[in-house]
């Protein structure tokens, strides 16, 4: 039998209406996989339309510890991305991060 260490969480939001995934999607979605054990962010995904995108949000969470991303994501997306989905995806991070809490058990004084 084969053993997953891991947890698979997905985070939604809303875009403006004027943006491409709104439009395509109706609603913005990001997929994470996190180690069970260290919460390191194993593997990431999220609704796009260009790839890119993906691929840069990829450089951000792949190999960050989950539950730290909140304390530097908004000053680097401020800073780094350009994109119209900027305040989605730290909603989605945020509800994503809430679900991992949730499903395992870990509060926020744990990490």
């Amino acid at each position: 039998m084969n053993q997953i260490n891991s947890v698979f969480v997905i985070g939604e939001s809303r875009t403006n209406s004027d943006n491409a995934i709104t439009k395509n999607y109706g609603t913005f979605y990001m997929a994470f996989e996190v180690d069970d054990l260290t919460s390191e962010v194993l593997d990431f995904s999220c609704t796009h339309t260009i790839a890119t995108t993906e691929a840069f949000l990829r450089k951000l969470f792949v190999g960050q510890v989950f539950p730290e991303i909140d304390v530097w994501l908004e000053n680097t997306l401020n800073r780094r991305y350009g994109g119209s989905s900027r305040r989605a995806v730290l909603v989605a991070y945020r509800d994503a991060l809430k679900r991992w809490r949730s499903m395992t058990g870990k509060p926020e004084s744990e990490t």
